[in-house]
């Protein structure tokens, strides 16, 4: 439950990195699997894909006849967006083919350009006036987050951020709890490197689960929202799969003891 009283899905199919072409196709197969959380970006290029496989889903003739409500859809503002952010949403809803955007963010702060203050209070009009029902942000620092909350009048839902066992961010979660901000992780896998660690394959055999499964299980029991991407449509339904096993104290404890702050992605300070 989002601090607007939205809901919305604990378990997402994240689309970085996939191709235009395969968003249908691969959106679809998420959906047919049980995802009803699909994030997207203007950045990824693949928007009108994973508005396609929604309005299939959702379309009377279509073999799972979802609601359009059934699936919360997030899209993003990208960097050079920030001066002219309604009309950028109004090209991703467009792109999208969707009359209802469950969620908007701010891709990246971009402290450079110091234009997402006011990048926010855009977003913030476009929430008033009901065109996406919960707004948010990607990437941001504790500092800039205290930055929003001082000077605009709408607390952000999400911040999606890196975040996996190799960049835990415990001071970040920390505040997002004070804060009533739900804490997405993208790259929950820690962009694969972690589908390789020694002590995390010793945890995940025992318990008959795959490493994805124990990394993704890991992280809902720690409140976190997840995101993860695959391009197969075994990945597809296993990383989803998360509702069957649940680790215990010891288990949570050996995957903290894990972080070693290793940052795969941009540093939002200098992105």
């Amino acid at each position: 439950m989002l601090n607007n009283g939205v809901t919305m899905p604990t378990v997402g199919f994240g689309t970085y990195q996939v191709p235009p072409e395969r968003a249908a196709e691969l959106v679809g197969l998420a959906l047919e699997a049980g995802y009803r959380h699909v994030d997207t970006a203007a950045l990824y290029r693949n928007e009108a894909g994973v508005g396609a496989a929604v309005r299939e889903a959702a379309a009377e003739a279509g073999d799972l006849r979802l609601r359009r409500e059934d699936v919360f859809v997030t899209t993003k503002l990208w960097n050079d967006r920030h001066d002219d952010a309604r009309a950028a949403f109004a090209r991703s809803r467009e792109t999208l083919g969707l009359t209802t955007v469950d969620q908007y963010l701010i891709h990246w702060p971009v402290p450079s350009a110091d234009r997402y203050v006011h990048a926010w209070r855009q977003l913030e009009a476009l929430y008033h006036e009901g065109a996406v029902r919960s707004i948010g942000v990607s990437n941001f620092t504790v500092g800039q987050l205290e930055r929003l909350l001082a000077e605009t009048d709408v607390i952000p839902a999400v911040n999606q951020v890196e975040l996996h066992p190799y960049l835990q961010q415990d001071d970040l979660l920390a505040f997002h709890a004070a804060h009533g901000i739900v804490t997405v992780a993208w790259s929950p896998l820690g962009r694969g490197a972690c589908l390789h660690d020694a002590e995390l394959a010793s945890i995940a055999g025992p318990l008959g689960v795959s490493i994805a499964q124990l990394i993704l299980r890991w992280h809902l029991q720690r409140g976190t929202v997840v995101i993860p991407k695959a391009s197969s449509a075994e990945r597809i339904a296993q990383n989803v799969d998360l509702f069957s096993f649940r680790l215990d104290d010891e288990t949570m404890a050996r995957i903290a003891a894990l972080d070693r702050g290793d940052r795969g992605g941009p540093d939002p300070e200098q992105m």
